[in-house]
């Protein structure tokens, strides 16, 4: 248990403080921006959410530096990711910022490569993320965090920062989706 595998953990521990936060209605009250209201409720959401996902990067510099890679945070890490990305698009949709068949299209995505990956491991073979998934991965996060921020302060001039970046996202996870699963289908044709 290194501590790049901590940071990983933590971040895991991060979800349920993020989900409470979200679900609970809490009543801190509101700031006005523009023409809408976020609650304060969805800033601090959206912050604990930034954080969290700032943790990826830190505990994947901090293991390739230090050369702590290890199989539990190859499976740890992924994991954390989905789960995090998962839970936040999911009350997306119940706060009524997102809408679900997005949502269901970008999770049904992750399932994918999750059971592909599953398959490799099976088979003892390591997939590593491309280039495309790991800027899919940045898109999902800034569009949540945009979202949860109710499209701040790109609201002020009118422009759907949060939404054309949600839409991009998509965009780039199916595509990202389809690029990995056609690099890597020889896993599946050959398993056994």
């Amino acid at each position: 248990m290194n501590i790049p595998n901590r940071i990983t953990i933590s971040r895991i521990f991060l979800i349920p403080i993020f989900i409470i936060l979200l679900s609970i209605p809490f009543n801190w009250g509101s700031w006005s921006i523009g023409e809408t209201a976020l609650p304060v409720s969805h800033f601090v959401g959206a912050l604990l959410f930034i954080i969290a996902s700032t943790t990826d990067w830190i505990d994947g510099y901090y293991a390739r530096k230090y050369n702590l890679v290890t199989n539990l945070g190859k499976f740890l890490d992924p994991l954390a990711d989905k789960l995090l990305v998962s839970a936040a698009l999911i009350l997306l949709v119940e706060l009524g910022l997102a809408p679900a068949w997005v949502v269901i299209l970008i999770i049904s995505r992750e399932f994918a490569v999750t059971g592909l990956r599953l398959v490799a491991a099976g088979e003892g073979i390591v997939l590593a993320a491309g280039q495309m998934g790991k800027l899919k991965t940045v898109l999902q996060i800034i569009s949540i965090s945009a979202l949860l921020l109710h499209n701040f302060p790109f609201s002020y001039i009118g422009f759907p920062f949060a939404t054309i970046v949600l839409y991009l996202a998509l965009i780039i996870t199916v595509v990202s989706g389809y690029d990995y699963f056609k690099k890597n289908w020889h896993v599946m044709r050959d398993s056994k």
